[in-house]
């Protein structure tokens, strides 16, 4: 009966720490749905996203400089892209593994969330 419960738990874990991959929106929501639980599965994948979110954000900032922003803005939303791909991917497999490049900073920068 309770390897069920741990089951569910697991599941219900898994399918909020997807949720924090699908926009910002989503990560708001999968932010208030562990809020209560305090997962720590899903608060490693909201700190992902979170990292993602924030450089996706920085990148639009240096996408305003002309010219030598838009090449870093073009090839860094590509590199985004393929991070965030990975870090659903780890999400849907139960993995609890940082995503490429900056993975390991994200969880030293937001440790305390």
């Amino acid at each position: 009966m309770e390897s069920t419960k741990t089951k569910t738990a697991t599941s219900e874990g898994k399918t909020i720490a997807i949720i924090a991959y699908l926009t910002i929106i989503g990560l708001i929501i999968a932010f208030v749905m562990n809020n209560d639980k305090k997962d720590a599965f899903v608060k490693y994948h909201i700190t992902q996203s979170l990292g993602l979110a924030l450089t996706g954000l920085a990148l639009g900032i240096i996408g305003i400089i002309p010219i030598i922003g838009w090449l870093i803005n073009i090839i860094g939303i590509f590199i985004l892209l393929y991070m965030w791909i990975m870090g659903l991917i780890n999400a849907i497999n139960d993995k609890k593994q940082p995503v490429p490049l900056l993975g390991k900073k994200y969880e030293v920068w937001f440790k305390n969330i």
